[in-house]
């Protein structure tokens, strides 16, 4: 089982360098989503460790993408984001500290909603040389 892990772990780490930045976002994005759906079945699971886990993995890539803005080049974009970032974050704390689903399914559709976004940007994002 050690050796599954540690190979996952040289693979993910590979795929990470093979990326631009651009992708590299969007796996933050499906970090974060992945985690938050997961921390949601360890509520229903009563494993409240292994959700209390997840929902910090999920802050911890929230405040990675909100240090990766650009407050000078992306202007009120930027700030826009950094605003929802931060108001997430606080509503997965909540979360946590309530056992409320509901406040993960907001905080993934928000996630989802820039995502969506963040992908159908990728040519001008290149082009443009914000990533």
């Amino acid at each position: 089982m050690n050796a599954i892990k540690q190979y996952q772990a040289v693979n993910t780490q590979s795929s990470v360098m093979d990326v631009d930045n651009h992708r590299l976002i969007q796996l933050l994005y499906d970090g974060a989503l992945e985690r938050i759906n997961m921390a949601k079945a360890q509520m229903v699971a009563k494993n409240f460790e292994g959700k209390n886990r997840l929902i910090t993995r999920a802050i911890d890539i929230l405040a990675g993408l909100r240090s990766f803005l650009d407050m000078e080049k992306g202007q009120e974009i930027s700030k826009n984001l950094f605003d929802l970032y931060t108001y997430c974050e606080a509503r997965l704390h909540e979360a946590n500290m309530k056992n409320d689903q509901e406040m993960l399914v907001e905080v993934a559709g928000h996630i989802k909603t820039v995502q969506s976004a963040w992908v159908g940007i990728r040519q001008e994002a290149l082009d443009k040389g914000f990533v």
